[in-house]
């Protein structure tokens, strides 16, 4: 049996009130732990630190909990870790 419209739409306004709740609660998780991390005492570019954060996404989504063996592929010669190839 299908749902009405009126009942579907229902739902989607929950499950987005849900999703906004469940992002409010993860942006405060991760905005907690990048001040723990220092990051709150420098000014920084907000698409850098997107960039640095999808790094670590995928760092993390490909199982690689210590990040040594990424960084080191990430990091040229003559770079030092935090330095992009376009600096």
């Amino acid at each position: 049996m299908k749902k009405p419209t009126a009942k579907l739409r229902e739902e989607l306004a929950r499950l987005q009130e849900e999703l906004k709740q469940a992002e409010t609660r993860d942006a405060e998780r991760i905005g907690r732990i990048a001040l723990k991390a220092g990051l709150g005492d420098f000014e920084v570019d907000a698409g850098d630190l997107q960039s640095a954060f999808e790094e670590i996404a995928t760092r993390f989504r490909n199982g690689s909990k210590g990040g040594a063996k990424v960084q080191k592929a990430a990091v040229g010669p003559s770079q030092t870790a935090g330095q992009s190839a376009e600096a």
